[in-house]
């Protein structure tokens, strides 16, 4: 491919150099070890993947509470960050650069999931209408209940523990997961958070959360190395009546504390990318740092995206998933491989690092 072209062009993500505008995307794949740690599959894994201008890792939780899937990987415990670092070790072996992406799924959860079969929380004692994983398969989530104020200050601190392991396990940066009706993306939006206290109400009140973990995380790294994750569109039954407003107002405080990234997944995850009437050109112009775009992308399209300004960097999720070379393929606009939809979730090998890179027969 021409020098010119835009997908490979350098990009500069404060102190660090990313060799191409190519994101993969955090992906859960529920392959963790006992004790939910990353095993050695893990470091296989993203390390066949390192040629992406960035990897973000698979979410993983902030503390047991904040689980809500079979098998996924946390960043709490000591065994937790030492199966991390064999995984950011390969990676940098491999060339490439991992932020860890800190979650917290709030009442997307199940009380099999949670210490001592607890219900999960989350801004309102509102169930929603959604599934999570478990050893039986996909089942509904269980009926949370609501925060009390004076346990924000603990939420907060376990995103700045998390915050400070994932500099220990060697990360090069943190990914805040505020989007797919996830635990901060339930209190920004009205039709999840029917709260009356300080963060609930106003569409400042409802976005506090957000705000607040996100200085947890600058107490410990540098503003260029913290991006977190947006999504406007419905996700996982968490709604908002004015999401205009309201991302708005989120990125333009997340302007002011002048972290390095948003990543917007733009429509409904794998599907309308027009799902809500929001402006997402005019929420990248109203952002300082870099814009990272996500769903539904093509090579075509991101290609485009970049050249045109509309972003910095674009994300692939499933392209990632069956093609762990996606950086060279897209460099020689070679054939895809097909991702498996039943492999996704759970499992080992198959379907996780077997998928052939170019030049080896499937």
């Amino acid at each position: 491919m021409s020098n010119e072209d835009p997908l490979f062009q350098p990009f500069r993500l404060g102190d660090l150099t990313l060799p191409n505008r190519l994101v993969m995307a955090p992906l859960t794949r529920n392959r963790a070890a006992e004790g939910d740690v990353p095993g050695p599959l893990a470091a296989t894994y993203y390390a066949q993947r390192a040629g992406a201008g960035l990897l973000i890792s698979e979410g993983s939780q902030i503390s047991r509470e904040g689980q809500g899937y079979l098998r996924t990987p946390g960043i709490y415990s000591p065994e937790q960050v030492a199966g991390w670092r064999k995984v950011t070790d390969a990676v940098h072996k491999a060339g490439g650069r991992i932020f860890i992406q800190l979650w917290h799924v709030g009442r997307v959860s199940h009380v099999s999931l949670q210490e001592n079969g607890a219900a999960p929380v989350g801004p309102s004692a509102i169930r929603a209408r959604t599934k999570t994983f478990l050893e039986s398969g996909f089942a509904e989530v269980s009926e949370p209940r609501a925060l009390e104020f004076s346990e924000i200050q603990r939420i907060l601190r376990d995103y700045e523990q998390a915050a400070r392991n994932a500099k220990e396990a060697g990360f090069d940066g943190v990914e805040i997961h505020g989007a797919n009706g996830y635990l901060l993306d339930q209190f920004m939006k009205d039709g999840s958070n029917k709260r009356t206290d300080a963060y609930g109400g106003s569409i400042a009140n409802r976005a506090r959360l957000a705000i607040e973990a996100t200085e947890a995380v600058l107490k410990v790294w540098d503003r260029s190395r913290v991006g977190i994750r947006l999504s406007p569109a419905p996700v996982n039954d968490a709604a908002d009546s004015d999401p205009q407003a309201l991302f708005s107002y989120v990125v333009e405080r997340l302007n002011a504390l002048g972290i390095g990234f948003i990543h917007m997944i733009e429509g409904a995850t794998q599907g309308d990318r027009n799902a809500v009437p929001v402006d997402y050109a005019g929420l990248r112009r109203s952002f300082g740092g870099a814009y990272i775009a996500n769903n539904g992308y093509d090579r075509a399209m991101a290609a485009d995206a970049v050249a045109s300004g509309r972003a910095d960097l674009v994300s692939f999720g499933r392209l990632y998933i069956a093609n762990p070379d996606l950086a060279e393929r897209f460099r020689l606009n070679a054939p895809l491989n097909t991702p498996d939809r039943s492999t996704f979730y759970g499992g080992g090998a198959e379907g996780y690092t077997d998928y052939p890179p170019l030049g080896r027969a499937a």
